[in-house]
């Protein structure tokens, strides 16, 4: 039953959530329209009771891992993945994403001694103070997925960077690309 309500939990986050909005942004360009068709229909799916997309958050002890969490193979390779990218003027983690943040979940519970920092970022465009609000919010969502996976709020420190600290310093949609992102930081 309690998996059941994670997964449903988990769905509404990740499809009945709209973009991160206001601040003057210009409206989503049509990728961004298009991804959010597909959430639409996802949602309309899941209420309609056919065969929508389900995303399902597992715990310690399940999925990849081995016994007391241990990383398997796979494992090795989300956990080497330390950055989780956003599409333009979204909050959302990508479904892509979701392996990542579950294999960190199973790293951090089978180490309780560590403490994670979910760094956000943005692009250069939109003002200071709604770039700060866009990368916390990233953050959070990202802080979301780990708690569902079982990880303690208390373990999971919060920061937003904004624009302030660019991966790439072009003024171009490349560039833009690398610095929409939520960086995970590992402290004892």
């Amino acid at each position: 039953m309690t998996r059941v309500m994670l997964s449903l939990m988990l769905v509404a986050i990740l499809t009945g959530c709209e973009t991160f909005g206001g601040g003057g942004r210009e409206a989503a360009d049509t990728e961004a329209a298009a991804g959010q068709a597909a959430a639409d229909a996802t949602t309309r799916g899941l209420a309609a009771g056919e065969g929508a997309t389900v995303y399902e958050v597992q715990t310690l002890g399940t999925g990849e891992a081995g016994e007391g969490g241990q990383a398997g193979p796979d494992q090795a390779g989300l956990l080497a993945r330390r950055i989780l990218y956003f599409d333009f003027d979204s909050a959302q983690v990508r479904p892509a994403d979701i392996p990542v943040v579950q294999a960190h979940a199973r790293y951090l519970m089978a180490h309780p001694q560590l403490v994670v920092t979910l760094e956000g970022h943005t692009d250069e465009r939109g003002s200071r103070e709604y770039n700060i609000a866009l990368g916390e919010a990233r953050a959070k969502s990202v802080a979301k997925l780990l708690e569902l996976s079982g990880v303690a709020h208390r373990r999971i420190r919060v920061i937003s960077y904004g624009e302030e600290k660019p991966l790439a310093l072009g003024h171009d949609e490349a560039a833009w690309q690398k610095n929409r992102r939520v960086e995970i930081v590992y402290g004892g």
